[in-house]
């Protein structure tokens, strides 16, 4: 699986979303995963499951070198302070002395950006996070945050499948060398009995869900995180590296985005581009 690079972050493509796996499941699925070749683990305060992604790790038997691990700061922990506090709370629950990538993970209107991308600046400082970044920021956020941080910003986390044309926010990412780390990347399976995306994946031997996270990593600087509780599943998730997706086929999926393609769309989230 290839590395995504932005700014000074190697990214593998392939991650693993851990959002709504808890308990005894969050521990194995993380633990397969990484025995199966997951080398991307992602998590957040907001899951509630860090305490068990960390179990996951260290049952693994993978080195935690060799594992990129994300976790992000809740929306109402962006202030001076808390956020740092909250880093911290973080990274004892998952029981390592640092993470790889530390997002903040929906904005917040009463909070300053600069507030927040400064703070999280001093927990990157502090060694407690290699990399840092944001999710569900749309353009004129990222604008400002690329602006006021002191550090680099290595990826925008959002909601990204076939039904969701993502194309000004991924444009606007890539200026200035952001990736796009895409969240629902097969649609909670609406992919799955999709016309046209089964009818490319039959011509590749492949199933539609490979073929939807294919179009996904095909894309420069975009990487995906499905998320599943299935260990078939993870295989099949992990193995896309052997087919490409003619430029025709990229297209054709990308005509499948729709005007109410998105899916997750909380009371907190900001206006979307």
């Amino acid at each position: 699986m290839h590395k995504v690079e932005s700014n000074g972050a190697e990214i593998p493509a392939i991650g693993l979303g851990t959002w709504d796996i808890r308990g005894a499941q969050c521990v194995e699925i993380v633990s397969e995963g990484l025995r199966l070749g997951y080398r991307h683990i992602d998590t957040a305060q907001g899951y509630d499951n860090e305490r068990e992604v960390g179990e996951g790790l260290r049952a693994s038997g993978v080195a935690r070198d060799d594992i990129f691990l994300t976790t992000k700061v809740w929306h109402d922990k962006l202030n001076a302070g808390a956020l740092e506090k909250s880093a911290e709370e973080s990274i004892a629950r998952l029981g390592v002395d640092h993470v790889d990538l530390l997002l903040v993970h929906w904005p917040n209107p009463d909070v300053p950006v600069k507030e927040t991308m400064e703070a999280m600046a001093r927990v990157k400082r502090d060694g407690l996070t290699r990399h840092i970044g944001v999710s569900n920021f749309p353009i004129a956020l990222i604008d400002e945050a690329v602006a006021v941080s002191p550090e680099p910003i290595v990826t925008n986390q959002v909601e990204y499948h076939p039904y969701l044309d993502q194309t000004k926010i991924v444009d606007a990412c890539r200026r200035h060398g952001i990736s796009i780390t895409a969240y629902c990347p097969i649609a909670r399976a609406k992919v799955i009995g999709d016309p046209v995306v089964e009818d490319i994946a039959a011509r590749h031997s492949r199933n539609p869900v490979q073929v939807a996270l294919r179009w996904l990593i095909q894309q420069p600087g975009v990487i995906a995180i499905p998320r599943t509780s299935s260990k078939t599943r993870l295989a099949e998730n992990l193995d896309i590296d052997g087919f490409n997706l003619t430029d025709a086929e990229m297209a054709a999926i990308a005509d499948l985005a729709r005007p109410d393609g998105r899916i997750v769309n909380v009371a907190w989230a900001p206006k979307w581009d």
